[in-house]
């Protein structure tokens, strides 16, 4: 079970970070451009919140039956994890990182709903989606998506 879960987050995360990214440019391209939100832009915002809940789901199921996950903190302590940068990275930074940019995407979604005009919609958007782009960006494993 471990290795299909894992699988299906890891290439779910190519998809996710391609909607994440590809929803933070538009939100960017009409706050500066000037342009009129358009049930496009609402679509792919409404998009990149789908994938992420659906990446953290999966996330959080692999989180407990991965060996680098909760086990690892029972197995060697919480002291021992901390001590370790690549078993912190699993551990303890990834799933944090990973969750407050979940939260910043649903933030950004919610408010941007509550907008009437085109300019402060795409504002939040770009706000609240760049720092969740940002924050995903920094934990990603790379190491382990190029090896």
């Amino acid at each position: 079970m471990y290795t299909s879960v894992q699988f299906i987050h890891s290439w779910w995360a190519y998809l996710t970070l391609f909607i994440v990214l590809i929803a933070t440019l538009n939100a960017l391209a009409g706050f500066f451009g000037n342009k009129d939100y358009q049930p496009k832009d609402f679509r792919l915002s409404l998009f990149a919140l789908i994938v992420t809940h659906i990446q953290f789901l999966i996330g959080l199921l692999l989180f407990f039956v991965s060996p680098s996950g909760m086990k690892s903190i029972s197995n060697n302590g919480m002291g021992e994890v901390m001590k370790d940068s690549n078993l912190r990275l699993y551990a303890v930074e990834h799933p944090m990182v990973m969750i407050l940019a979940v939260v910043f995407i649903t933030i950004g979604y919610s408010k941007h709903k509550r907008k009437l005009v085109s300019k402060p919609k795409f504002k939040v958007l770009t706000i609240f989606y760049t720092i969740a782009l940002v924050l995903m960006l920094s934990r990603i494993p790379w190491q382990q998506w190029f090896s």
